[in-house]
């Protein structure tokens, strides 16, 4: 039996099905990658494009729906099996001193996974605490729809997410949520975007503003530019387009 089996169909499903005839199991057997939504054509079905999907055989520890009730009864992956398909997946292996910590921890990374599951998206999934924050991070192929335009999906992840988290909790839990590394390549287009406007205001004395950005990333911006010379940051606007001046300081300030 092929361990791999490619399928166009006129919907996602109808060529999930197909796949899964063809190899005779069932989904919960499966990783389920898809390649192409498919487009529905316009009159008379002119344009039509198949969906297509990927379907691989894979042990039931290594889909994201298959997530262990505890920590403790997971063996964690070899490296030789992270490498072999590098979808393996798994809790943090932090050692919990915190039973409410560990408590949320689970059930929040249950829910994204549940989440991820439902849009297609299979992978590894990591997590761990630190100063109160629960950070929750994805990797997988075609992990492009559950991040969305401008991350827009993944936030609303994240939300979704932290609103788990807190549900049985006196304290707050900050939740971050990122999936295939686009905080951080995110973060760092901002920080080069606000040092380039900065240097703009800088030459030219005017100020200048940027797109409309959502709290955490303009957030970012301010914490870049805090302290560049002669530089001041505030935001204006209403959400969501809400955005972020960076305007000269009419009394120049001592060089650092």
């Amino acid at each position: 039996m092929a361990d791999m089996i490619e399928k166009t169909g006129k919907t996602v499903q109808q060529a999930i099905n197909d796949a899964l005839e063809s190899l005779g199991v069932g989904e919960e057997d499966v990783v389920i990658e898809v390649l192409d939504e498919g487009e529905p054509g316009g009159l008379l079905g002119i344009g039509r494009r198949l969906a297509k999907v990927r379907v691989t055989l894979e042990s039931p520890q290594q889909d994201l729906s298959e997530l262990p009730e505890n920590k403790d009864d997971q063996e964690p992956a070899s490296d030789e099996d992270e490498s072999a398909t590098g979808e393996s997946v798994y809790y943090g292996d932090d050692e919990y001193t915190n039973e409410q910590e560990s408590q949320v921890e689970s059930e929040t990374l249950d829910y994204v996974a549940a989440i991820l599951k439902g849009i297609g998206i299979h992978g590894r999934i990591s997590s761990f605490f630190e100063d109160g924050t629960l950070h929750i991070d994805v990797n997988g192929k075609d992990c492009g729809a559950a991040i969305g335009h401008h991350g827009e999906t993944l936030d609303a992840i994240q939300y979704m997410a932290s609103l788990v988290a807190n549900k049985n909790t006196e304290e707050h839990v900050r939740v971050v949520v990122d999936i295939g590394g686009y905080r951080r390549r995110r973060e760092q287009t901002l920080i080069g975007m606000a040092k380039r406007a900065a240097d703009k205001v800088s030459n030219s004395g005017r100020s200048f503003r940027m797109d409309p950005m959502n709290p955490a990333e303009r957030r970012i911006v301010h914490s870049a530019l805090q302290g560049y010379p002669g530089i001041s940051t505030y935001s204006e606007g209403v959400e969501p387009e809400r955005y972020v001046i960076i305007a000269p300081i009419d009394q120049p300030i001592d060089q650092p």
